[in-house]
């Protein structure tokens, strides 16, 4: 289990804040959503400043570091909305600890990949080479997926996104996993041959997926794009269903296709 504590919580205050922690006294056109920094804190920014107040909408973003206290915070009321996750990673949550959530529609995608301060090419993977990868099962079959799609290693047939490192049928190259909270990837690239990253933390540290990345998801068929969350019942909700409209805008999809030049993908 990866540590619950909260790296750090930013609260950018874009229109009026709520007071309290439970977002019950809020105002009543304020929207209070939990978000990685990058990219979803950037692109919410932008609607925030750009779109919002057209529609009579204002934004409190909070951001987290971590997978684990967004949805916490959501269950606790003490958010109205996150935006940081995947279909298959809610699902996980929502199994493990029982949360009645609802996932809206796709936004974007930020491709994984994998990276190296050595490793020039794929086919340059070293024999014996340890491999980082995110320790969350979601994530963790992604890049073991990602893994066997350039040939690296080869899977079960069948066993899509839920690949576990049970599932590794062939690895010619007696590759050593190393299971990371998908935060700390990027750090590891000193110990490890390859590691395997997720977008949002990889732009963060300063990568580029788009150029630096030696594989990269593409946005075919890909299940991992990243949504708004709310708790069940509030779909509805005037403001949510503001927040949907503005984010599946022609505006939103420039910027994303602008600022981030193929590192992050619109889903719409």
């Amino acid at each position: 289990m990866r540590r619950r504590s909260l790296i750090a919580v930013t609260a950018l205050v874009l229109g009026l804040a709520a007071c309290g922690s439970d977002t019950a006294g809020a105002d009543k056109d304020t929207l209070k959503v939990g978000v990685s920094p990058v990219p979803h804190g950037e692109i919410l920014k932008y609607v925030s400043e750009n779109l919002a107040a057209a529609q009579g909408l204002k934004i409190e973003i909070v951001e987290f570091n971590d997978y684990i206290q967004p949805n916490v915070a959501l269950s606790e009321k003490q958010l109205d909305a996150n935006y940081f996750q995947h279909i298959p990673y809610l699902e996980e949550e929502v199994a493990s600890k029982g949360y009645k959530f609802t996932p809206l529609t796709p936004v974007h995608i930020e491709p994984l990949g994998v990276y190296s301060k050595t490793v020039k090419a794929i086919a340059d993977v070293p024999a014996g080479g340890v491999v980082g990868i995110p320790n969350d099962p979601s994530n963790s079959g992604r890049a073991l997926n990602l893994l066997a799609k350039n040939g690296l290693i080869t899977l079960k047939d069948g066993v899509g996104v839920k690949a576990t490192e049970k599932d590794i049928t062939a690895n010619p190259k007696n590759l050593q996993f190393k299971a990371l909270e998908a935060a700390q990837l990027p750090r590891s690239l000193e110990d490890t041959a390859i590691s395997v990253i997720n977008g949002n933390y990889a732009i963060e540290t300063g990568l580029k997926p788009a150029t630096d990345a030696l594989a990269l998801e593409t946005g075919d068929d890909n299940p991992y794009a990243n949504l708004v969350v709310v708790r069940t019942g509030e779909e509805s909700d005037a403001r949510v269903v503001k927040l949907e409209k503005l984010l599946h805008s022609a505006e939103v999809k420039k910027f994303i296709q602008d600022k981030y030049q193929g590192s992050v993908l619109a889903a719409f």
